[in-house]
């Protein structure tokens, strides 16, 4: 009963207040939505991507919160970037408080040898449901026995349990040898998804990434695939008075790549240590074909305990591929560092 209120709670403030958007531990295993400048920027044509988060499953009778993000893009030598599609899905709780939204972007780079500045754009259309029949009130449980099923309950319903509306995003990325930094905003028109008739503005989501690579083998005749990196990155995120503050580094050498990080929730969210590990299990230089998984696992150390929780696990893929039917060769800024070398 105590973890089913702590879900009731999440979910309320979802309902009522202005909601906050999900965020992934592994950023790096998610490009496009951490920020549409990163459209496109890849080695190969076409590039498939797919991330599910399980967050608390042990909250609501394991109705926690789940969240799946898949996306495809294609790189476009000409543009230094792409186009790209994305669909992203949650579903939070026992009242199945879903948010269903499919994304086009696009990227566009600029730069030289030296460095590579990226523009990324992003508009899509978002749907978002609630079952208002499995909401649990106060007056539905009695203080002896508990819950009473089909008991009725005298809290108003809410006028919509079915939304739909524009969303729009941007972004900005700079690679300047050694050192990545960017910035997206998502929800720029701020569109109305309140479910009760008053409206309610989705605020802007910001987000902050930088990442800085540190070579381990100070020696410049071994190719940059072979060396071993230690890559501390820093990812900033803020959402009206939601913040959240991602700290860490990963180790990446000949397609293992194995992180720690510390996420600071802010002042009203759970902070947590995470762990994470990438395995490129299929590489194909010669076919510029690449298969990854990775997974994680955030243990939470305040507020919402890992007693009451379980944690949170995340998994990921990805595939990249060229196309037999693209016969030009040419990559536009090929000799510099990009953004996919940092994860």
């Amino acid at each position: 009963m105590k973890k089913s209120l702590i879900l009731a709670v999440f979910l309320l403030t979802s309902l009522f207040a202005s909601a906050q958007d999900h965020m992934y531990s592994q950023f790096f295993n998610s490009p496009i939505y951490l920020n549409p400048a990163l459209t496109g920027q890849f080695q190969g044509d076409l590039r498939m991507n797919m991330i599910y988060r399980n967050q608390w499953s042990t909250l609501g009778s394991g109705n926690g919160f789940q969240y799946l993000t898949a996306s495809i893009d294609y790189n476009v030598p000409q543009f230094g970037g792409g186009f790209g599609l994305m669909f992203t899905r949650s579903s939070e709780g026992t009242a199945y408080l879903n948010t269903n939204n499919i994304a086009g972007t696009y990227s566009y780079s600029v730069g030289s040898e030296d460095y590579v500045l990226s523009f990324g754009l992003q508009a899509g259309i978002t749907n978002r449901t609630i079952d208002f029949s499995k909401l649990i009130f106060s007056d539905q449980i009695d203080p002896r026995l508990g819950y009473l099923p089909g008991s009725a309950t005298a809290a108003e319903q809410p006028a919509y349990d079915n939304r739909f509306y524009f969303d729009a995003g941007a972004g900005i990325n700079l690679v300047a040898g050694k050192f990545m930094i960017g910035t997206a905003m998502q929800h720029l028109n701020q569109p109305d998804e309140s479910f009760s008739g008053v409206k309610v503005k989705l605020p802007v989501r910001t987000t902050a990434h930088a990442s800085y690579m540190l070579d381990l083998s100070g020696e410049d005749n071994i190719d940059d695939e072979d060396k071993p990196y230690l890559i501390p990155s820093v990812v900033f995120y803020k959402q009206v008075t939601s913040s959240s503050l991602n700290v860490g580094m990963q180790f990446k050498r000949r397609g293992i790549n194995a992180g720690l990080w510390y996420r600071n929730g802010g002042v009203d969210g759970p902070s947590a240590i995470v762990v994470s590990l990438i395995f490129d299990i299929f590489v194909n230089k010669d076919g510029g074909e690449k298969f990854r998984f990775g997974i994680s696992h955030d243990a939470q150390t305040s507020k919402l305990n890992y007693t009451n929780t379980s944690g949170t696990t995340e998994g990921s893929l990805d595939y990249e591929t060229t196309l037999p039917s693209r016969s030009d060769p040419y990559r536009k800024f090929q000799d510099a560092r990009r953004c996919y070398d940092f994860y």
